[in-house]
């Protein structure tokens, strides 16, 4: 896993920066899209920063808890 990470990490920055930037549209911190994803502050901001590889189901439920669809997320990524 930690080779693929390396290998897409710019990938994973892109997706990490679109739920950063949609988190602070809507005016979440890391810790209320964590409630709303029934996962960790940490792991959230890990996705942000790119430092963990999340699943598409994460994905998902992130897309969802921001009000947007994953295409959003993923963007140029």
């Amino acid at each position: 896993m930690k080779r693929d990470l390396q290998k897409y990490k710019n990938s994973y920055k892109i997706i990490g920066d679109n739920i950063r930037k949609r988190r602070k549209s809507i005016k979440i911190s890391q810790e209320e899209l964590a409630f709303r994803v029934n996962s960790a502050r940490n792991y959230v901001g890990c996705i942000e920063r790119a430092e963990k590889v999340p699943s598409i189901t994460i994905l998902l439920d992130i897309a969802a808890a921001l009000g947007c669809k994953l295409e959003d997320i993923v963007k140029n990524a």
